[in-house]
């Protein structure tokens, strides 16, 4: 998918709040912020952005990955390409992933959010869910639709709808994740997705035996 030109966050955060109505719609922009998060467990300083990172810091390679939890273009390389990657370089200990997700939409922002609300340790099995199920969850009708979609893969990783729910109405959590993802993509001039850089530089979205041949040449094989 292209990108369109980077938003200030206010613009994105609006945005995402368009089409959503209805008091089964779970994310903040649509609605009154509720004063008593803020209380509840310190959750809004537990969502700091972070990395979300796969496979050993001490690898050779490195590939960092932007990618739309709405795009199917990124839908068929997690379900078709990445596999082979994460068996052969990843588990092996040659490659790690950082996968820095891309904010088209609403939909998009939520997806991660929720996957981000669950231990870390469960992000990256939730991530493939949501690209398994792509179709079923962000084509939905509403924004409330889509909200609700979401709830049903959280609950398949174990989370609980009232902690999804509060994630998802964080306002400043929102704003932490867009902040991090105009920075990124910037930075590394990300004009689409998937997009991928490897040790630092860029490289379009391939078949598998293009990234093997790559890594291969990288690791000397």
């Amino acid at each position: 998918m292209k990108l369109t030109p980077l938003m200030g966050r206010r613009a994105l955060l609006g945005m995402m709040g368009a089409g959503i109505t209805g008091a089964s719609a779970m994310p903040l922009w649509a609605q009154e912020a509720d004063p008593t998060l803020e209380t509840q467990d310190d959750m809004a300083a537990a969502r700091e952005m972070v990395e979300m990172v796969m496979g050993d810091p001490d690898a050779p390679i490195e590939l960092v990955e932007y990618a739309s939890f709405t795009c199917p273009h990124c839908a068929n390389f997690h379900m078709n390409v990445f596999p082979q990657i994460r068996a052969n370089y990843i588990d092996t200990g040659k490659l790690r992933l950082v996968y820095r997700p891309v904010y088209f939409d609403g939909p998009g922002l939520w997806a991660d959010m929720m996957a981000r609300c669950a231990p870390s340790e469960r992000y990256f099995g939730i991530v493939s869910m949501l690209y398994e199920k792509q179709s079923e969850w962000a084509r939905a009708a509403t924004g409330a639709e889509v909200a609700q979609n979401l709830l049903a893969i959280g609950r398949l990783a174990g989370m609980q709808d009232d902690d999804m729910t509060a994630c998802m109405q964080d306002e400043d959590f929102a704003r932490v994740l867009i902040e991090s993802y105009q920075t990124n993509a910037t930075r590394d001039n990300v004009e689409g997705t998937p997009s991928f850089m490897v040790n630092g530089e860029p490289m379009g979205n391939s078949a598998y035996a293009t990234f093997a041949a790559m890594f291969d040449e990288i690791l000397g094989g």
